[in-house]
C-alpha cells in the first residue's frame, strides 16, 4: 500500500464530509425559518446568523442566491433523473426506467416528511420560489431531453424527446396531488409509455 497516497488522500475526504455537513446545516437552518416564519420574512444575513456562518461563507455554498437555499438537492434530482435513462439495465426500457425512478421517489422516506409537504406548500405559495422552480424545470427538462436523444440516436433537437421530457417530469407535481402517489405515477407513466413506443422507440429496440 502507498503510504503517502493514503495520508495525502485522508485530509480531502475528511475537508469535503465537513464541506457537506456545513452545507446542509446551512440548509436545513434556512429552511427551518421558512417554514416558521415564510420566505420573505427571513433574511440571508439571518439564515447565516443562526447557521453560526459568515454571509460570504453562506453565498460560497449557494452562489445562486436565497432560492437557492430551497432547493438544495435539485442538482442531486437532475443527476439521478439522467442517471435513471443513461444508466439503466440491460433489457429496461427508457420507459420503464423512469417510471421505476419516480415510485422510488414518492415513495421514499422523505416525502413522508411533514416538512416535504410545508415546503411543497411554501414554493406554491411564494412567487420567487414559484419563478425559481419553473426555471429549474426547465433545465431539468433540457437535460432529460438531451439524455433521451443521446439513448434513441435522435438529435439534441428532437422535438419528440423535447415534449417526453416535459410531460414526464409534470408527473411529479400531479403525483405529490394525489392521495396515492405511486399508483398516480403507474397510471401517468403507462398513459405516456403508450406514446413513447409508437413515436420513438424502435421494434426490437430495448428504448
Amino acid at each position: 500500500m502507498d503510504r503517502t497516497t493514503t495520508d495525502s488522500a485522508a485530509p480531502v475526504g475528511r475537508r469535503e464530509r465537513k464541506k457537506a455537513a456545513t452545507r446542509q446545516a446551512i440548509a436545513d437552518t434556512a429552511l427551518r425559518l421558512f417554514l416558521e416564519r415564510g420566505y420573505d420574512q427571513v433574511g440571508v444575513r439571518e439564515i447565516a446568523e443562526v447557521a453560526d456562518v459568515s454571509v460570504s461563507t453562506l453565498f460560497n455554498y449557494f452562489p445562486q442566491g436565497k432560492e437557492a437555499l430551497v432547493f438544495d438537492e435539485d442538482a442531486g434530482h437532475e443527476a439521478a433523473l439522467v442517471g435513471a435513462v443513461t444508466d439503466r439495465p440491460p433489457g429496461l426500457t427508457i420507459p420503464e426506467a423512469l417510471r421505476a425512478h419516480f415510485t422510488e421517489y414518492v415513495t421514499s422516506p422523505h416525502t413522508r416528511d411533514p416538512r416535504f409537504a410545508a415546503l411543497q406548500q411554501l414554493v406554491r405559495q411564494t412567487p420567487a420560489l414559484r419563478e425559481y422552480a419553473h426555471a429549474m424545470s426547465l433545465r431539468h427538462e433540457t437535460a432529460l431531453a438531451h439524455a433521451l436523444a443521446e439513448q434513441t440516436g435522435r438529435p439534441q433537437d428532437d422535438l419528440l424527446c423535447a415534449a417526453y421530457a416535459r410531460f414526464t417530469l409534470e408527473t411529479l407535481a400531479f403525483a405529490g396531488s394525489r392521495p396515492d402517489p405511486a399508483a398516480a405515477v403507474d397510471q401517468v407513466c403507462r398513459l405516456l409509455d403508450q406514446g413513447w413506443t409508437t413515436s420513438v422507440a424502435q421494434p426490437g429496440v430495448t428504448q
